[in-house]
């Protein structure tokens, strides 16, 4: 029966846009290529017919270039058949394209939102607001926390921050007024009448010259030296 009635051939899948428009492209270049050769022979034709005189020869070299023209223009009708059956099959791919990705995207969506629901199952907004609370609490017990341990324990919490602020001020003024010298306090100040086991200056009033407790002394308040007596 095989060889009879032979076996049923499958059918071929039927060609897809891009596939039609290839070959249509590739149709409308070959017309293009017949058309160049047509313009190269009806330039031929019109060099002949100015070179030609009037007359049988001309006319037989006109009716020739008409056959190529018409040629010509049968070849620009299929042309721009082909033409339009490309911007047709472009359109119609365009569109197929656009659906594709409407349908992509939806089903993109579709698993966003299933995705989406199920991990809102997970988290409910009151679970959240008491975290929220939790958090706000374990931080302001935080804070308490470090308040109390930064807290110094021999300043006393009574004191008065104005007399501390007025005691600052006049500190300041005393050791201004101690250091107006060559910058040194005078509790720094070595003292040079110690160290050289000096006599202390005059306070300036003139002594009058005679004896102190039985010495003499000289005008400047110093012991007088002896005199020696001069003897005859």
């Amino acid at each position: 029966m095989m060889r009879v009635f032979g076996v049923k051939k499958d059918k071929e899948p039927p060609p897809s846009l891009n596939d039609a428009s290839d070959r249509i492209n590739k149709r409308g270049e070959t017309v293009d290529e017949k058309i160049k050769r047509l313009d190269t022979e009806l330039a031929r034709y019109k060099e002949q017919i100015k070179k030609t005189r009037p007359g049988p020869a001309q006319e037989a070299v006109k009716a020739r270039a008409m056959r190529v023209l018409k040629q010509k223009r049968m070849y620009e009708g299929q042309r721009d058949m082909l033409y339009n059956q490309t911007f047709n099959l472009d359109q119609v791919a365009f569109a197929s394209e656009g659906i594709k990705d409407a349908q992509q995207t939806m089903s993109a969506l579709k698993s966003a939102n299933k995705e989406l629901k199920g991990m809102m199952k997970t988290v409910k907004i009151e679970d959240v607001d008491s975290l929220q609370d939790e958090m706000m609490d374990m931080m302001d017990i935080s804070n308490e926390v470090q308040e109390s341990l930064g807290r110094s324990y021999s300043v006393p919490d009574d004191i008065d921050e104005d007399e501390l602020l007025g005691e600052l001020d006049a500190l300041e003024a005393d050791m201004g007024q101690e250091t107006e010298g060559e910058g040194v306090p005078s509790y720094l100040q070595p003292d040079l009448n110690e160290e050289l086991n000096l006599p202390s200056a005059p306070s300036g009033h003139a002594v009058p010259t005679g004896r102190v407790d039985n010495q003499p002394v000289d005008e400047l308040g110093f012991p007088a030296a002896p005199h020696a007596s001069l003897r005859s």
